[in-house]
């Protein structure tokens, strides 16, 4: 059994960060100690706001020291982070990292460069965009920016698939050995498409797309989904392009029971079973 430790945020009501993540990679086969670095009652594109708090860093340090006491960080062989609360936990979340890298020299850190976009309403603290650039991108072993993401890393723009693969290369250079572009946007081929982007450190690039499903206001959480799904795919052995292409496909089957329902928030109960066996495939496109 593969262990992940997930440091995100969570949301007592609806699916973002661990409330998108934690059920999905539960029901692939994979365990996952979830550790919410942010608690609100929902997420923040809710017009009428939200309630909750974000932990104090020292917070995220004890409970990982409670974890060392008792021998778990031994079996943990990934780190996913996603939103954070603050810059500060930023560095506390790199010490853990480091701590699960000494216990288990083959534990990988997943880092999803959550920075905000003020289109959506999704907001961070100052500094959480920094600490990505800065600080997190030289120790991630894996990274899955979206396009505007991808941008804020490089420091330039990434508007068209060439820039994005450009972009995605210089990171692997730098730090991951994998990069997962979730989310091409204006940068797509196709505008009806969702399309997203995987590049290997010194390997293959490969581009994949599906039907683009429209929302009177599109669901939160889709990031956090895909992050964790494609993570807990390459823990049970799947190769990158593997994962790639089963987390576009399982991610689709949860849009797709998401608009059916005339929902906001992600249908992940109601689609745990169509999500591992997915309905139809999306075949990736090698790119040179």
């Amino acid at each position: 059994m593969k262990n992940i430790l997930s440091i995100q945020s969570h949301v007592v009501y609806g699916h973002a960060g661990n409330a998108a993540s934690v059920f999905p990679i539960r029901r692939s086969g994979v365990n996952v100690w979830p550790l919410n670095a942010v608690q609100f009652s929902n997420h923040t594109q809710y017009p009428q706001g939200w309630k909750g708090m974000i932990m104090p860093p020292s917070h995220l340090g004890e409970l990982a020291a409670g974890l060392e006491a008792v021998g778990a960080l031994n079996h943990c062989d990934a780190v996913l982070t996603g939103y954070i609360g603050s810059a500060e936990q930023g560095k506390v979340i790199l010490d853990i990292v480091s701590l699960v890298k000494q216990c288990n020299p083959q534990a990988v850190f997943f880092c999803d460069t959550v920075m905000g976009d003020p289109v959506k309403g999704c907001k961070v603290a100052p500094g959480v965009a920094e600490f990505h650039r800065d600080q997190a991108l030289e120790k991630a072993d894996l990274m899955s920016p979206n396009v505007l993401e991808l941008s804020r890393l490089v420091n330039r723009e990434t508007g068209s698939i060439e820039e994005c693969l450009a972009a995605a290369r210089e990171l692997t250079r730098r730090g991951p050995r994998i990069v997962l572009v979730k989310h091409l946007s204006y940068a797509a081929r196709d505008k009806n498409n969702f399309e997203m982007l995987l590049v290997e450190a010194g390997g293959g690039a490969w581009h994949i797309q599906r039907p683009l499903i429209e929302f009177p206001r599109q669901p939160v959480g889709v990031g956090d989904l895909t992050s964790g799904l494609f993570l807990a795919a390459i823990l049970k052995g799947m190769s990158p392009l593997a994962a790639f292409e089963f987390t576009t496909a399982a991610v689709y089957e949860v849009i797709l029971a998401t608009s059916e329902a005339g929902e906001f928030e992600l249908q992940l109960v109601a689609a745990q079973d169509r999500m591992l066996s997915p309905r139809r495939y999306f075949t990736a496109q090698a790119l040179a």
